[in-house]
């Protein structure tokens, strides 16, 4: 037995095995030098291309009923892809990466080649509908989001274990690129063909997005890793690393999203941006990992809510969309006040240690340091919207101080470690040790770290994230009841993280 939190077991959706499975078939297209060319393919709802050669390819789809779609680019949004040099670019093996676009059910596909156009595969997925009510969490005071339990993930397929960021500095806005005519009911489908074209099809780790939000206003989580975690995504070439990418499920070049999806994009960014202490309406440069229109190393100039247009030659998120970021942010940054932004401490144990940030107004503010037994060894506060305090850590001894900034409880904390602890989580222990439906659950941690606890079944697969919370280090402990589970051996695996550092228990 491994650990979890009783209040949330109520949360739990419906099991993976519920899903209707993804298939996903690969097609080589021939090509004879023809500039127009059609083939039948099995039925599908999904389909996206792979090339090779500087050329381009556009598509449209027949559907069952016998109607012709328009043509499509097969790459609207190109560096919708993971960094260069990264294991998931290296899989491409030379390939140029369409795009998923859902077609709706689907049974053919005509062709145009633009240019030399060497060899053209086709991936067809079909990712059935599953009318059944998609649960909904909150974790970490977020807002509503479709847990990846909820919306059929696959997580068998998951290639690698999720990177994270030492820290997330701002959001990237996408489109999907793909028809804004689906349903309520199937954008679970349109999520679960994405994954499944863009792990088996690119060969990529995961899902690409962080998140992903409809025109309904549902909310999904996206890449595997936590939602409140700087998990590196493979949504924009070069600046992955740091961003967190956020893709509305359409297109939106001649025409913005509904109320009810700008109003869930604001929500969700409010709340990801408030749990990395970002001002949705400051600014940054960032050095570019590397694409095609900024070369590794180059500073670039973003928003801390960007579209993916800033980042390279694309216009992600469409011109609709793009339009409308800015009034976007200031919603964004006027939502779930008060708010502490951009904590920081510069210095060193044995001289003195420089604590600040900013709030969203007029607050009173404590900064607290405790050594590694938890004991308070420094104080300092203040009042007003700047934070600005300096310990006198000279009389310091070798340890790990963890290190809080607090401005009453409206305000999301601020914490973190000065030294050279290790992050470790020992001795959890379920007391008793087997049990029928419930079990204390004891762990200790090393520093301050944010804690989460995710159930799992006895043959790996993960069933719910139980718990995200912040935890002081020392010994800590929860309940843990199964007494609405069915029968059988499940596993809690707790992950804290801080940072770039991660431990398991």
């Amino acid at each position: 037995m491994k650990i979890t939190l009783a209040a949330l077991v109520a949360f739990l959706a419906t099991p993976a095995t519920a899903f209707g499975e993804v298939s996903i078939t690969m097609r080589e297209v021939p090509l004879h030098g023809e500039r127009t060319l059609a083939s039948s393919s099995p039925r599908f709802d999904l389909v996206g291309l792979h090339w090779r050669g500087p050329g381009s390819v556009e598509f449209r789809t027949r559907s069952v009923q016998g109607r012709w779609s328009g043509w499509h680019r097969a790459a609207p949004e190109a560096e919708d892809v993971p960094d260069d040099a990264t294991a998931e670019a290296r899989r491409a093996g030379g390939w140029r990466l369409g795009n998923p676009y859902w077609t709706g059910m689907s049974d053919r596909v005509a062709y145009r080649l633009y240019g030399r156009v060497t060899r053209l595969r086709a991936y067809f997925v079909q990712s059935p509908e599953e009318r059944i009510p998609l649960r909904r969490v909150e974790i970490a005071g977020s807002p509503p989001i479709i847990s990846r339990l909820a919306w059929g993930a696959n997580e068998t397929i998951r290639r690698a274990p999720p990177q994270y960021a030492p820290a997330l500095q701002f959001a990237l806005v996408h489109h999907t690129a793909g028809t804004n005519s689906y349903t309520a009911s199937q954008s679970a489908a349109i999520v679960r063909g994405i994954e499944v074209y863009h792990v088996k099809g690119n060969g990529w780790n995961d899902i690409g997005y962080n998140f992903l939000v409809d025109k309904y206003g549902q909310v999904f989580e996206g890449r595997f890793g936590g939602i409140d975690k700087s998990v590196i995504g493979a949504h924009a070439e070069g600046f992955n690393t740091g961003s967190v990418g956020v893709a509305m499920l359409g297109t939106y070049d001649s025409s913005a999203p509904p109320l009810v999806a700008r109003t869930a994009l604001v929500n969700l960014l409010a709340w990801r941006l408030d749990v990395a202490h970002v001002d949705p309406l400051s600014t940054l440069t960032v050095a570019s990992g590397g694409n095609a229109k900024f070369p590794a190393g180059t500073p670039v100039f973003l928003r801390a809510v960007s579209g993916h247009r800033d980042t390279g030659f694309t216009t992600c998120p469409g011109a609709a969309l793009y339009a409308q970021l800015g009034a976007l942010a200031r919603q964004s940054a006027g939502a779930g006040l008060p708010k502490l932004y951009a904590p920081s401490v510069h210095g060193q144990l044995g001289g003195p240690i420089r604590f600040q940030g900013r709030l969203s107004e007029d607050l009173p503010w404590v900064v607290t340091v405790t050594d590694s037994a938890g004991a308070i060894v420094a104080t300092g506060s203040g009042a007003g919207e700047s934070i600005d305090w300096t310990w006198d850590a000279s009389a310091a001894t070798a340890q790990t101080y963890s290190w809080t900034i607090t401005a009453g409880g409206s305000v999301r904390p601020a914490m973190g470690v000065i030294g050279t602890v290790p992050l470790t989580i020992k001795s959890a222990v379920a007391t008793p040790p087997a049990f029928d439906d419930a079990a204390q659950i004891s762990y200790t941690l090393s520093i301050a770290a944010t804690v989460t606890a995710t159930l799992w079944t006895a043959d790996g697969r993960q069933l719910a994230v139980l718990f995200t919370q912040q935890v002081q280090a020392g010994k800590r402990s929860f309940r843990f009841a199964a007494a609405t589970m069915p029968e059988g051996h499940y596993e809690i695996v707790l992950t804290a993280t801080r940072g770039a550092s991660t431990a398991t228990a």
